[in-house]
């Protein structure tokens, strides 16, 4: 009896893991704008949806601030379709785009709750944010407010009127390029190569940002190719996803040496040390895509 009851509880056990192992991911990238998911995180949210996992983008601001000529409500609306197009390209279930003014964030307690809500409703198990030290207060701002409702996503009484976590899911932070406080230190990185092209695509929906005010803001306007496959492989030349020393001996790890060497392109995460700490082998549950050619 002793031992049928022993093989029992390792059936169980047993069927409890595969179907942990077989149940989808539910992952929520969180950016300050329209297009900000994309540009950051887009290769790896490719190689998930393809996976058969669960991605939602998040823009906490409307973007309506954001064009050389148009502004307001109509550049707000313009910036909703070209982000639900690039969503499409990429394979997201979900991309919501919050009424928060472009260029207006502040680390209110308003819209630390919209964000802790948003992920309580998504159920998610990883949460990709950037880092609270960048160029523009819109995308610090993000990443503080992420931070500060890392906890509270898993207490009750905040936000009582959704559900909390039972789990902290983990937060990683996008890459960036700034060295102060700290310089970003690539934890995982992913190789996105045989998707880049995708990721170029997604891009190229957002029309009102890569083609027109971020070249302006560049004083580059009269480069951007007016014919739209010539225009599409200019804006892969410059965004190169290049690789830093520190990401290829990330790669290495995750990857082995030999298929590191041969990745071209690929997309940086920071563990934060708020929410769940993951261990090698969590990462690689929370992260499949890894190690794979």
């Amino acid at each position: 009896m002793r031992q049928y009851f022993l093989t029992a509880l390792l059936l169980i056990a047993i069927a409890t893991s595969s179907l942990a192992q077989n149940t989808p991911l539910r992952i929520i990238m969180i950016g300050a704008h329209p297009d900000d998911c994309e540009l950051d995180g887009g290769g790896t949210a490719i190689l998930y949806a393809k996976m058969g996992h669960a991605v939602k983008f998040l823009s906490v601001t409307n973007g309506d601030a954001g064009h050389y000529e148009m502004t307001g409500e109509p550049l707000a609306r313009r910036r909703f379709a070209e982000a639900q197009e690039a969503g499409k390209r990429i394979g997201v279930l979900e991309y919501d785009v919050l009424e928060n003014h472009d260029g207006h964030l502040v680390p209110s307690l308003d819209v630390r709750m919209q964000i802790a809500r948003k992920i309580r409703e998504w159920q998610a198990d990883i949460v990709f944010a950037p880092r609270p030290n960048d160029y523009h207060p819109d995308h610090r701002y993000t990443g503080v407010l992420v931070q500060d409702a890392a906890f509270m996503v898993t207490v009750p009484n905040i936000v009582a009127d959704t559900p909390p976590l039972k789990k902290n899911p983990v937060f990683v932070f996008f890459q960036d390029p700034f060295q102060r406080p700290n310089p970003f230190r690539p934890d995982i990185t992913v190789d996105i190569s045989p998707v880049f092209e995708q990721k170029v695509h997604a891009l190229d929906a957002h029309e009102s940002q890569f083609y027109e005010w971020l070249p302006w803001l560049n004083g580059i306007l009269k480069d951007v190719p007016k014919d739209k496959a010539a225009r599409k492989k200019w804006l892969a030349g410059n965004r190169p996803g290049h690789m830093t020393p520190a990401m290829r001996t990330s790669l290495e790890k995750w990857y082995g040496k030999e298929a590191a060497a041969k990745a071209q392109k690929a997309e940086a995460f920071e563990i934060c040390e708020y929410g769940t700490q993951p261990s090698d082998d969590e990462i690689k549950r929370l992260f499949p895509m890894l190690g794979k050619k």
